[in-house]
C-alpha cells in the first residue's frame, strides 16, 4: 500500500493553503469536490475540470444498490464510469442511512467495494448524529461509528485512501473525542459529519463550536473535510478555522429550484432582472436563458463557487483566537486593524502572552511612536504605545506585528491596548512606569489604569500630541 501525503505550504490563522497527494493526481486545498450523482449529470463530470473542479465525489452506494451501474462501475472503474481522469472521493451512504435509517449494506462491504471500484478516497459507512439530541444517543452512536472506522482501517484497500469521519452531534466533548479516536487508527482525510442540518438553518455559532472542538481532537496536520459544506458564503469561515476541504451539492440542488447562488447569499433567478456576475455563463446568457435552464445556473453555481474558494486564501477568525493562536505563524507582512474584531486576533493575544516574559527593572517610560522625549537617559527602557497591543520595546516598531496599518483605532482597541499595559505594569512590581498620556484617550480609562497599576506615574499631555484619526469616538 502507497503511502500518500498531505503537504501544507502555505499557513494564516487556522487555515492553510495544502496538497494532497491521491492515486489519480494532488488536489491543491482548500478545495471544492463537486457531488456527480451517477443517475442525474446537469454538468458532465469531464466538463467539470474545465470549470475548475480538481477532483470530485460521489455516491458509491447509489452504485453499489443498481446492479446496471454497479457492473459498469466495476468493470471500467469508477473514473471510466464516470468520465473523470482526476481524483474521485466516494461516499458510503450515511446520507441515505439518515433519511431511511437503515441500508442493505455493511460498513466493511462499502469499503471493499468503493476499493474494488478504484476510489481514490473511500468513506466508511458512520452513523451521521443530527443536531440537538439527547447525549446518550450521540455517544451510543459515535460508538457504532468508531467501531466501523476500526473495521474499516483493517479491510485491505490497496491504494485507496481511507477517511476517517468525525461524529459527536452538537457535543463539544464527543467530537473532540472521536477527533482523538479517529487519529489513533491513522486515517488518510478526516471528515466532520452531520453539520449540514447546521448550515441550513444558519446556526453558524454551533458550526463554529463543532469544527474546533473537532479540530482540538485531531492531529494539527491532518487534512479536514467539511461534508455538505458547498455555497460559497461559507467557505472563508470554515477555510480560516482550519477545513481544507468541501463537497458540493448544492449547485446542482440550488440550480433544480432556479437558485442563483452568490458569494453573499442565493436570489431565485424569477426574481432577477440582471445577472450580478461576470462568470463566462452570465456574461454570454440573459436572465430568461437561465431561467429556462437549470444546467445553465448549475455552471454559474459552480463558476461563483469556485471563484470564491480561490478568493479565499488568507482568512482570519477572532473568535477561538487562543486556540487559533497556537497554530497560527508568527512571521507576516503587515497587520491590518479594521474594527473591534481585529482587537481580539490571535497575534493579539499571543502578544498578551509574551509580555508575560519582560522582565523590567528600574524606570520605564511608555510613550507614543511619534512624541519627542528631551532626555532619553532619564530612562532605563522605553516603549511605544499603539492599540490595540498596548506597550511594546520601541526597537520593535517596524517588525511584524507592531508595524501594524490602522484603518481606525476604536474604542475596543484602546480598552485592549490599557488593559495590556496593567498586565505589563503587574508583572513588573520592581519597576517604576511613566505613561505619556496620548490626548486621544478619555482620562476615565486613566483612571481606570492607575486603579491596578501602582507603580505607575500618568505624565499629562503636551501641546505636541498629535490624535491618530479625527474620527475616533470612545464613549
Amino acid at each position: 500500500m502507497k503511502s500518500y501525503l498531505f503537504e501544507i505550504v502555505a499557513k494564516d490563522c487556522a487555515g492553510r493553503i495544502g496538497r494532497l497527494e491521491t492515486p489519480h493526481g494532488v488536489i491543491e486545498t482548500p478545495a471544492i469536490l463537486p457531488v456527480v450523482n451517477p443517475f442525474r449529470q446537469n454538468v458532465p463530470p469531464g466538463e467539470l475540470a474545465e470549470i475548475g473542479a480538481e477532483g470530485l465525489i460521489t455516491n458509491s452506494y447509489i452504485i453499489h444498490r443498481n446492479m446496471e451501474l454497479r457492473s459498469a462501475a466495476l468493470e471500467v472503474g469508477v473514473h471510466g464510469f464516470l468520465g473523470f481522469n482526476g481524483p474521485i472521493m466516494t461516499d458510503s451512504g450515511s446520507y441515505q442511512l439518515s433519511q431511511y435509517g437503515s441500508l442493505d449494506v455493511s460498513s466493511r462491504e462499502i469499503v471493499e467495494f468503493q476499493a474494488a471500484i478504484g476510489s481514490d478516497i473511500g468513506v466508511p459507512l458512520d452513523i451521521p448524529t443530527p443536531p440537538d439530541v439527547t447525549f446518550s444517543r450521540a455517544a451510543g452512536e459515535l460508538d457504532v461509528t468508531l467501531e466501523r472506522l476500526r473495521e474499516a482501517a483493517c479491510v485491505e484497500r490497496g491504494e485507496m485512501l481511507l477517511a476517517g469521519t468525525v461524529q459527536g452531534s452538537t457535543f463539544q466533548e464527543l467530537r473532540r473525542r472521536a477527533g482523538e479516536e479517529a487519529s489513533k487508527l491513522g486515517f488518510d482525510l478526516y471528515p466532520l459529519g452531520a453539520v449540514v442540518p447546521l448550515m441550513e438553518s444558519y446556526r453558524y455559532r454551533d458550526l463554529v463550536w463543532v469544527i474546533v472542538a473537532s479540530k482540538q481532537g485531531l492531529p494539527p496536520a491532518a487534512p479536514v473535510h467539511l461534508f455538505g459544506a458547498g455555497h460559497p458564503m461559507m467557505f472563508a469561515l470554515a477555510v480560516a478555522l482550519g477545513c481544507d476541504l468541501f463537497d458540493s451539492a448544492a449547485y446542482a440542488l440550488y440550480a433544480k429550484d432556479g437558485r442563483y447562488m452568490t458569494d453573499r447569499g442565493t436570489y431565485h433567478i424569477q426574481d432577477l432582472r440582471y445577472l450580478p456576475c461576470s462568470c463566462p455563463i452570465c456574461s454570454t446568457h440573459t436572465v430568461g436563458e437561465l431561467a429556462s435552464d437549470e444546467g445553465l445556473i448549475a455552471r454559474h453555481n459552480l463558476y461563483v463557487s469556485f471563484e470564491e474558494m480561490r478568493l479565499v486564501k488568507q482568512c482570519t477568525a477572532v473568535n477561538h483566537s487562543d486556540w487559533i493562536e497556537r497554530l497560527d505563524r508568527m512571521p507576516k507582512s503587515t497587520f491590518f486593524y479594521s474594527g473591534p474584531e481585529s482587537a481580539r486576533r490571535s497575534e493579539i493575544r499571543r502578544f498578551e502572552r509574551y509580555q508575560t516574559r519582560f522582565d523590567l527593572k528600574g524606570k520605564v517610560l511608555i510613550k507614543e511612536k511619534n512624541d519627542t522625549i528631551e532626555n532619553f537617559s532619564d530612562f532605563d527602557y522605553v516603549m511605544d504605545f499603539k492599540p490595540p497591543f498596548g506597550a511594546y520595546p520601541a526597537l520593535l516598531r517596524e517588525t511584524y506585528p507592531f508595524n501594524a496599518e490602522v484603518t481606525v483605532w476604536d474604542h475596543e482597541a484602546v480598552l485592549v491596548a490599557l488593559e495590556n499595559v496593567t498586565r505589563l505594569i503587574q508583572c513588573n512590581p520592581d519597576a517604576n512606569f511613566t505613561f505619556k498620556k496620548p490626548t486621544w484617550i478619555p482620562e476615565k480609562l486613566i483612571k481606570e489604569l492607575k486603579k491596578y497599576a501602582h507603580n505607575l506615574t500618568v505624565q499629562l499631555p503636551d501641546n505636541s500630541s498629535t490624535t491618530p484619526t479625527d474620527s475616533c469616538d470612545y464613549e
